[in-house]
């Protein structure tokens, strides 16, 4: 990946995309954000440029040889199968409640994603 795109934010489609879909899911299986937002903005942020430059949402939070072929894989697209399987989210973006790093939210604005990850 060049620096270029390091530097880059998530588009407003993927990032609100990201953000909706976490929402979502964090309601329907009862996990919750961090709590600290910050953690889970960046999370959402990673997902959503995976999904600009890779078409999918790809975990942010791990290292990759390949990442197209781990997109074809699927294994790590969120919901990784971890998640899906144990509930066990390595991003620290779905937690269950008995998590110690559990927060009480499981919604967060557009608006706080890009407080949290503003490169400016």
């Amino acid at each position: 990946m060049n620096t270029e795109t390091q530097t880059t934010q998530a588009t407003d489609k993927h990032l609100e995309a990201m953000r909706h879909f976490s929402e979502q899911y964090a309601k329907r299986t009862g996990t919750y954000f961090c709590v600290d937002p910050g953690v889970t903005a960046v999370v959402i942020e990673g997902l959503a440029k995976h999904k600009d430059e890779l078409g999918a949402p790809l975990c942010p939070c791990r290292h990759y040889e390949d990442k197209e072929a781990e997109v074809s894989a699927a294994y790590w697209n969120c919901p990784c199968v971890p998640m899906r399987e144990r509930k066990e989210c390595h991003c620290m973006l779905f937690l269950t409640p008995d998590n110690d790093f559990a927060g009480d939210k499981q919604d967060i604005t557009f608006d706080e994603i890009r407080q949290h990850t503003n490169l400016g």
